[in-house]
């Protein structure tokens, strides 16, 4: 896998970063809800549980097929996350009969349509770092300052690929060019994406070389408009535009390859399709080049050493690749 490469160049920083259910706490945010409807939206506090495995126990525990459930995102299984399932209406009986040891319903909401990918606007993070430095602490408050300001760069972590990351790259390729047959939909589709994401992140990784305090946009890119999340790439980089991107009205793009996806133009494009690959017949996405977290505090305890970090994260981003940014170090490779 790609190692991931950053703006700052400060010297490492030293911490110990546990990812489970007392050190890794995330909430969907920013989802909207109408009250009425066909769906109930139930607000889930879960741990030790991934989102398809969260469905999974739904769907034996309601007695209804895994499709009828809907979820706005997928969260990790090391930790204590709260998000939102769709369910129709029709089992409210069974879900009032429904118990879990690992899961909680909070609250329920009614709803007029399924929850899909994408209704979430963003994740908050409580996120504990052990044996800190006092001394370090003051850097860690800089650093995320300064990415709240100037943006990070947006990569996929270590978790998208798996704990066998290389191997599953080799997989998603043989299944792709070579004759390596998966039944499993699920499967195969998840290998595709891993697939597709290490080109991003090695396109962001050389992106980062034209860079220096901040990330430098080139003729040809696509951006995205983040008030309609609309793309365009323009003919020309003006300077209207490149004071939008400093007001964070508009964001770069990368390429996730596949089908009926837009590519960038000119000097963007020379970069790009070094990362591109027209034989993928999958669907094919932008993804943000750089992300701003929002909602930023630390909190130091001297005594046990511990950082309790918390923040928000657009939908699709990774903690951990904000984690590595302070650290100027990755986790996992």
């Amino acid at each position: 896998m790609t190692k991931r490469e950053f703006l700052q160049t400060h010297k490492p920083i030293n911490f110990k970063f546990y990812q489970n259910i007392d050190d890794f706490i995330v909430e969907e945010q920013g989802i909207k809800f109408s009250g009425r409807g066909n769906f109930i939206i139930a607000k889930i506090k879960k741990q030790s549980l991934g989102t398809w495995d969260l469905i999974d126990v739904l769907a034996r525990g309601l007695k209804v097929y895994e499709n009828e459930l809907g979820y706005a995102g997928l969260k990790d299984k090391n930790a204590t996350t709260t998000q939102y399932i769709s369910i129709p209406r029709k089992y409210a009986k069974d879900l009032q009969k429904f118990r879990h040891p690992k899961v909680k319903i909070l609250e329920t909401f009614l709803h007029g349509t399924k929850l899909n990918i994408g209704d979430l606007e963003g994740n908050s993070f409580e996120i504990n770092l052990h044996d800190v430095n006092q001394e370090d602490v003051g850097k860690i408050e800089k650093i995320l300052k300064e990415v709240s300001k100037i943006g990070m760069p947006n990569y996929f972590g270590f978790q998208r690929f798996g704990y066998e990351g290389s191997e599953n790259l080799e997989k998603a390729r043989r299944y792709i060019y070579e004759d390596l047959i998966i039944k499993d939909k699920k499967i195969s589709k998840m290998l595709v994406a891993q697939y597709q994401s290490d080109f991003f992140n090695r396109w962001l990784v050389e992106r980062l070389k034209f860079s220096e305090t901040k990330f430098k946009v080139l003729s040809g890119d696509v951006f995205r408009v983040y008030k309609t999340d609309k793309y365009f790439t323009p003919k020309n980089l003006t300077e209207v535009m490149l004071k939008d991107f400093e007001a964070k009205k508009i964001v770069p793009t990368g390429l996730l390859p596949g089908r009926k996806a837009f590519r960038a133009m000119h000097k963007a494009r020379e970069i790009e399709e070094k990362y591109d690959d027209t034989y993928i017949q999958e669907k094919g996405f932008r993804r943000d080049a750089i992300i701003y977290p929002k909602d930023i505090s630390v909190k130091y305890n001297k005594e046990t050493k511990k950082c309790k970090l918390k923040f928000t994260l657009p939908k699709g981003s990774y903690a951990t690749v904000l984690i590595e940014n302070i650290a100027n170090r990755n986790l996992k490779v």
